[in-house]
């Protein structure tokens, strides 16, 4: 009866054992990594459907350029899609919840209490330091779009919505059919492509040539984003006149108080080399 007891005991004592074994080999995961998760999730997404594109579109994705007006010295652009008849520039979000926006709010709101910049101020800059790489010729073909995930609802002005626009609001299921769209429109209003394929490679080879894939380069990049000042995050909601460039609500006031810079914001950079009256 005894030896049954210390038998029994053993086993319990070896279940237990396993059991907080089993849950010291499965961490939780923290924000960050979840974050992460349904980051990639997101983008595996998107990448399908621009797989699915016709053969004659080209796109690059997760490009890291060099752009001296940047907080960091890079851009990071999501995606770029090169098509016949114009290039898109893909900024995608992986927000949840209600996204409140307008074309004349330089901060946008996630909920109505997270400030995040205007997402298409900030695929400007994206598009600006992509032009940098590309002939003069090439600039005026840039279609701004932002995808956001289908766990948001818009609250956003009505033009991001429609096609007509070269500033496009979707969710990642609609990108491709988004693209199709836009596409579809241009060709009524151009009789021949606006981009041979001859000019894509162009300008495939020169964003190819532009990627920086460096490791310590595009950590630092991280980097510099996760370093923002208390003011940088709650964010002034106002750009550089000059390189559109976030600024401070310190620098802000700053400038709007000094008569010299006629109401217009420069960041510390310009507020030297602007032409002042």
């Amino acid at each position: 009866m005894l030896l049954s007891l210390n038998f029994l005991k053993k086993k319990k004592n070896k279940n237990k054992l396993q059991q907080a074994t089993t849950k010291a080999t499965k961490p939780k995961r923290n924000n960050e990594q979840v974050a992460t998760r349904k980051g990639e999730l997101g983008e595996y997404k998107i990448n399908i459907q621009l797989d699915q594109l016709p053969k004659e579109y080209r796109y690059l994705s997760d490009l890291l350029v060099e752009n001296p007006n940047a907080k960091s010295g890079y851009s990071q652009i999501d995606h770029a899609v090169l098509t016949p008849y114009g290039i898109f520039a893909i900024e995608t979000k992986n927000y949840q919840g209600t996204i409140y926006g307008g074309k004349d709010r330089k901060t946008w709101l996630v909920n109505g209490k997270f400030k995040m910049m205007n997402p298409f101020v900030q695929n400007y800059g994206h598009i600006r330091a992509l032009a940098s790489f590309i002939d003069k010729k090439y600039h005026d073909f840039f279609i701004s779009m932002v995808s956001f995930t289908k766990r948001c609802t818009f609250k956003v002005d009505l033009d991001y919505r429609k096609i007509a626009s070269n500033e496009i609001i979707v969710y990642d299921v609609e990108l491709s059919e988004f693209i199709h769209r836009k596409v579809s429109v241009l060709k009524l209003h151009h009789k021949e492509p606006l981009l041979s394929e001859s000019d894509i490679s162009t300008i495939y080879n020169a964003f190819s040539k532009a990627n920086i894939t460096d490791p310590k380069a595009r950590e630092e990049h991280k980097h510099a984003l996760k370093t923002t000042t208390p003011e940088e995050k709650s964010g002034s909601g106002s750009t550089c006149t000059i390189c559109n460039k976030a600024v401070s609500e310190k620098v802000k006031t700053y400038c709007l108080s000094n008569k010299r810079f006629n109401g217009k914001i420069y960041c510390y950079d310009h507020q030297k080399q602007a032409h002042l009256t």
